[in-house]
């Protein structure tokens, strides 16, 4: 076995949260092992005057640490799933997805108060079109904005700002003890999750047997079966822009359910849906079921929607 093992990783508080995390669970199973970071800047934390739906988000998080992956400079790398794209560069794999914190996003507001409670008009801080596309759907009154950076950072500039709500994810708010700002966990009914959402996607090279055996043990199966569910629904909709799509999929006693959004970025048009499997036992049959739920969205109009977005991407 392996003497040491190096974990690439973003140096945000989030990141370095996500990469501790893996790094104590691998030295409690491995407890020989020496295991130590490497924290590596990406194009997605140095580009912060720009929203994401600008300048694109495939990869903004991964990609530069993707390269010291590949150049053999750390053995693995920690991503928030939700940043990784569907297609992961030759040479590489996911090796590990760990078990999922709550997926939901949260409403952070300053009065303490819900989506619904708002007064007209609110204006609320967020990067992302699939947050966008949900919350105009409901609130078409709404006036987005953007806030980009860490988490920590987020939290200091809403706090000087005039936005009267900005809405996160669930998992890193509660990972670096925010919990005592939300002022509304949105439940599924009204905002559908990025894909991945609230799970550790670990990634390694293919040849690199030694450290794929090792990250198995961090590899949780409900989780793998169903954020490989949303990721195929998502590489089969997606064609490499940032668009509108938020999925859901819960795997219980070899039933597994999968429920997704797809919405234009004005929030003037948008599709639910939602499909259910039994008796699923590998991957690749919940990965069917992503693709097979993508082509029932396409059917019932999707492909218009994103056509439409594609045009500007």
């Amino acid at each position: 076995m392996k003497q040491q093992l190096i974990i690439g990783t973003r140096s945000s508080p989030l990141a370095l949260w996500q990469a501790e995390f893996t790094k104590a669970e691998l030295s409690r199973q491995f407890p020989d092992l020496d295991i130590q970071l490497k924290l590596v800047k990406t194009t997605g934390d140095v580009l912060l005057d720009s929203p994401l739906s600008k300048i694109g988000d495939m990869g903004l998080f991964t990609k530069d640490i993707e390269k010291h992956l590949l150049a053999g400079e750390i053995d693995l790398a920690v991503h928030s799933l939700k940043d990784v794209p569907t297609e992961t560069p030759e040479g590489l794999m996911l090796s590990a997805f760990t078990e999922r914190e709550d997926t939901r996003d949260v409403v952070i507001s300053k009065n303490g108060d819900t989506i619904k409670q708002l007064k007209p008009n609110a204006k609320i801080a967020t990067s992302s079109l699939r947050r966008t596309s949900q919350l105009l759907s409901m609130r078409p009154d709404f006036e987005l904005g953007d806030i980009r950076g860490n988490l920590n950072t987020r939290f200091q500039k809403f706090d000087e700002s005039d936005f009267d709500a900005m809405l996160l994810a669930y998992a890193g708010v509660h990972r670096l003890n925010f919990g005592d700002r939300i002022s509304e966990i949105l439940p599924y009914e009204l905002m559908l999750p990025a894909v991945g959402q609230g799970a550790l996607g670990i990634e390694t090279r293919i040849d690199d047997n030694e450290t794929r055996e090792i990250v198995k043990v961090m590899n949780n199966q409900n989780s793998e079966f169903c954020t490989k569910a949303e990721r195929a629904l998502l590489r089969h909709l997606q064609g490499g822009c940032q668009i509108p799509i938020g999925a859901y999929a819960t795997y219980t006693n070899g039933t597994l359910h999968l429920s997704a959004f797809v919405g234009s970025v004005d929030g003037k048009r948008t599709l639910r849906d939602e499909v259910t499997r039994d008796s699923v036992t590998e991957a690749s049959q919940a990965e069917q079921a992503g693709i097979d739920l993508a082509e029932a969205l396409l059917a019932r109009g999707a492909n218009e929607i994103l056509a439409e977005i594609r045009k500007t991407c």
